[in-house]
């Protein structure tokens, strides 16, 4: 979807931002028409179904810094046009909220954030990306038509997420913790984090964002390292997860499959055979995506 106000054309040559917005962080990249890169900047969450003013202010904040970097000032906004490409921006009430909630920029095309990591990943040519990050999410572009996969959010989608990877590491821990699963040192460290309590981990919960069950992401990787059982068998859930994504994402008629986001390179080792075949690395990233999303209201 995309907006661009009927102004008039700046004196300055136009200048380009590509946004990636996920559950965790936000990434803005600002570029020139002939794809020097001017500046990067960096913020948190920008997921508009958790927050839409939280969402917009790191947008902004991270094209702030990027323009810092440029050396731009606050008049330059009116020659941006910007791609923003958003995790939980696939629902059309999210995207007119967004569209709507008072960008200074001269135009916006937005999309999801897996539409952005699938653009940067294969240049915006045919082929297929598997987010895996706090959230997850599938995407194929075969012949300019653009269809996802999963992504709804977390806890009834994003399966092979670092979300869903942190709620099953935190179940099993509490299992194990009564006795009704075999303890390992990741779901005694897991239960450390709760003092040892199941009624502080479900006061936690009540409060719990993605990012929060993401955040034991890490955990799981460090216990993976020293042979943790546990640890090991939720990063196998956590492939086989994702092999069941690619498989379908190649069923639709992508030959190749690149992985992105966090989680990514610790999933890769434990793709079955088959899945890995499909599997290669992003051309680009998804700001590089959204700098292309950007590009197309000049073209």
């Amino acid at each position: 979807m995309a907006i661009t106000p009927s102004t008039e054309t700046a004196s300055k040559q136009p200048l380009l931002v590509g946004v990636d917005g996920g559950g965790t962080s936000c990434r803005a990249r600002v570029a020139d028409l002939d794809g020097n890169i001017l500046g990067e900047g960096f913020a948190g969450s920008a997921n508009p179904r958790t927050g839409l003013d939280s969402a917009c202010r790191a947008i902004m904040e991270a094209t702030g810094q990027a323009m810092d970097k440029a050396g731009l000032e606050e008049n330059d906004y009116a020659r941006m046009y910007a791609g923003l490409g958003l995790a939980g921006a696939n629902q059309k009430k999210e995207q007119d909220l967004i569209l709507g909630w008072g960008f200074p920029f001269a135009g916006i095309f937005l999309e999801t954030d897996a539409y952005a990591a699938c653009m940067g990943a294969f240049n915006g040519e045919d082929g297929a990306i598997l987010i895996l990050g706090t959230g997850s999410c599938g995407a194929s572009l075969i012949a300019g038509e653009m269809k996802t996969l999963g992504g709804w959010g977390f806890p009834i989608s994003d399966q092979g997420s670092g979300a869903s990877l942190g709620l099953a590491a935190i179940r099993y821990a509490l299992l194990a913790h009564e006795g009704m699963k075999e303890e390992t040192p990741l779901s005694k460290a897991i239960m450390a984090t709760f003092d040892h309590n199941p009624e502080h981990a479900v006061a936690w919960q009540d409060k719990a964002l993605p990012r929060d069950y993401g955040a034991y992401g890490p955990m799981v990787v460090e216990h993976l390292d020293n042979g943790d059982t546990l640890a090991e068998q939720l990063m196998r859930d956590c492939a086989e997860d994702a092999a069941m994504m690619i498989r379908v994402l190649h069923q639709r008629g992508a030959k190749q499959c690149a992985l992105v986001g966090g989680l990514s390179k610790f999933v890769l080792p434990w793709l079955p055979e088959d899945v890995a075949a499909m599997t290669t690395l992003p051309q680009g990233d998804a700001m590089q995506g959204a700098l292309l999303m950007a590009a197309k209201m000049l073209n």
